[in-house]
């Protein structure tokens, strides 16, 4: 099953800026979302860098990754991979 996993951090704008687009999202698909303030360790593990970053897994397989402001287009397509 495909999730996406969103990191994010409260004082981001451009992940407040998403926040409406993922809570549309997550009426659909499976959102894990994680605030790399609390979760470090889980964005060095994903090798995140910048905020926000949107990762679409197939299990425990990355399938395809987003950084920055993006579409809800953008992230159904990678759903769709």
């Amino acid at each position: 099953m495909k999730r996406i996993l969103d990191f994010y951090a409260d004082w981001c704008h451009p992940c407040q800026s998403m926040k409406p687009i993922i809570e549309e999202l997550g009426k659909k698909y499976t959102i894990e979302k994680v605030n790399v303030d609390k979760e470090g360790d889980k964005a060095g593990l994903y090798e995140v860098m910048s905020l926000p970053t949107f990762i679409v897994m197939k299990g425990q397989e990355e399938i395809g990754r987003i950084t920055g402001i993006t579409t809800k287009e953008k992230i159904e397509e990678l759903m769709r991979q």
